[in-house]
């Protein structure tokens, strides 16, 4: 399997310009349930192409953007170079780098089925302070609650190179462990993009699990997103539903032998 932090440096284009936003109720349920503040600071974790990361930025927040892959992190410092409260980080979720008790919450989109789960919660307990939080998001695609999305999900498993093998849902199972001894929350919004069919192709193209333009399937691949776009596109769009999932909740300090 691909070196996950490398798995998106040919994406970082398509990725900041295709890829959903997070909605703004997410700001509203920390600062309800987790006491989030203007000058709380954030360490967000696989930060990318710094999505999240902006959202926290326009909250008035100091965030650390942590993320590993070059091309990414080049991408959001692009993005974010006129918040002076943005500081890029090259490090990763095991190793930020980071000071022991340096920051309210850690964040994660997007990103937390990439990690080692064990080093990067011992990293995330070490760079908390006592009253942190984790926070863990992801868009999640709705599968098949349109005809379109039913297509585009058969799309993906018949062209996907490890598609269902690093499905970010193949770790739910993990997260209530990652949390333990203390429980986690889940608050779930939902969430939408609607697009052309240049849209949605590069959608399909910030995946990393897609074939890139050197493999024989790539044509056969958009041919097929071409044929599915026209079948189900109303007035030259097609919609992409979502639901933005968040886990939240302390992490507490315990036996670094404890087993995830």
């Amino acid at each position: 399997m691909t070196d996950s932090t490398k798995r998106f440096s040919n994406k970082a284009a398509d990725y900041i310009k295709y890829r959903p936003g997070y909605p703004r109720v997410l700001i509203e349920l920390l600062a309800a349930e987790c006491g989030l503040l203007a000058d709380s600071a954030i360490a967000d974790v696989g930060s990318g192409t710094g999505i999240l990361s902006e959202l926290f930025l326009r909250n008035g927040n100091t965030v650390y953007g942590v993320e590993p892959n070059a091309e990414m992190r080049t991408a959001a410092e692009r993005l974010l170079q006129d918040y002076e409260a943005f500081h890029s980080i090259e490090a990763t979720a095991e190793a930020t780098t980071m000071a022991a008790a340096s920051v309210d919450f850690v964040t994660a989109a997007q990103a937390f089925h990439w990690f080692d789960q064990q080093q990067a919660r011992r990293e995330f307990a070490r760079i908390l302070k006592p009253s942190g939080r984790a926070v863990l998001v992801w868009n999640e695609r709705r599968l098949d609650s349109t005809p379109f999305l039913r297509a585009y999900e058969d799309l993906l498993l018949e062209f996907g190179t490890d598609y269902q093998q690093v499905r970010h849902e193949n770790v739910e199972q993990d997260i209530a462990a990652f949390f333990a001894p203390d429980e986690c929350k889940l608050a779930a919004f939902e969430n939408l993009q609607q697009f052309d069919f240049a849209g949605l192709r590069g959608r399909l193209l910030s995946s990393s699990y897609v074939p890139g333009p050197e493999d024989e399937r790539f044509q056969p691949m958009l041919a097929r997103l071409q044929d599915t776009f026209l079948a189900y596109q109303n007035n030259d769009t097609v919609i992409v539903e979502y639901d933005t999932k968040v886990f939240y909740g302390r992490l507490r300090e315990r036996d670094s032998s404890a087993l995830i």
